[in-house]
């Protein structure tokens, strides 16, 4: 991949929306990761204003560090930069203590998580009411298209999505050519809603390469008659999440009533 090439690319196609749609800038949710990394820093260099919004609930101490070291390094390499922090937690536990419980845990868990996440879309769509600015999306091909890895309405709830062509890998070469802080390259990727040290990798049950060698694989129409071992293993890890998360990738479905009814 040609780096600098596909950045021009992006920062013109993020230019043209933006221009073409009467906006005014950007708002992008900075998570301490390599995706909301690249994706603010894209932003960035459009010259539009690209308002820099941290959303900590109970938040890591490593990814909240991460998240201020990159945002104070776009801010000295781009005056159009700014940055705002709005600390959820006391809105989560609020959240939490007004809605049922269950007995069943992993329920409730991944409830929570969700939960956290359309915190945050609600309040990125705040600022961009605010400002009239665009709530630019952080995820990559993999996560979006692949295997449904976010919240549907929560960070999939965005108006434009300027890495979502863009698998893990290329994800990674693009932070380096924009020179995205090291700490940041060299995390473990992990989308930070758990309240733990779990990683995407954890979660999934395979690595962002693996993945992007199902995705591969899947696109050529292999099936799992073709693989055995770690690979087989793999390749239905990616089939599985692929099928069942459809329901995030497809158009929402509307029921189409015929005329006669009408």
């Amino acid at each position: 991949m040609n780096t600098e090439k596909v950045t021009n690319h992006i920062v013109k196609w993020l230019k043209e929306y933006a221009e073409n749609a009467k906006v005014k800038g950007f708002v992008v949710g900075i998570s301490g990761g390599i995706d909301s990394a690249v994706t603010s820093t894209l932003c960035a260099k459009t010259g539009f204003p690209t308002l820099c919004v941290e959303l900590p609930i109970h938040q890591a101490e490593s990814q909240v560090n991460r998240g201020n070291e990159h945002i104070a390094q776009l801010k000295k390499r781009f005056k159009n930069v700014s940055e705002a922090e709005v600390n959820l937690t006391s809105t989560f536990e609020d959240f939490k203590t007004n809605v049922p419980q269950t007995e069943d845990a992993a329920k409730v868990a991944l409830a929570e998580a969700n939960t956290r996440a359309r915190l945050r879309m609600t309040t990125l769509y705040y600022f961009a009411g605010l400002h009239g600015y665009l709530v630019a999306g952080t995820g990559n091909k993999v996560e979006d298209f692949g295997v449904g890895f976010y919240t549907k309405y929560g960070d999939g709830g965005v108006d434009l999505s300027p890495i979502a062509d863009l698998v893990k890998s290329e994800v990674f070469a693009l932070a380096a050519h924009l020179e995205v802080p090291d700490s940041i390259q060299n995390a473990q990727p992990t989308d930070g809603l758990f309240g733990d040290s779990r990683t995407d990798e954890d979660q999934i049950g395979a690595s962002y390469d693996e993945l992007e060698w199902a995705m591969k694989m899947q696109d050529e129409g292999k099936v799992n008659a073709d693989f055995n071992g770690r690979e087989l293993e793999v390749f239905k890890i990616y089939t599985r999440l692929n099928s069942i998360n459809q329901h995030k990738m497809l158009p929402i479905p509307v029921c189409e009533i015929p005329n006669d009814l009408k």
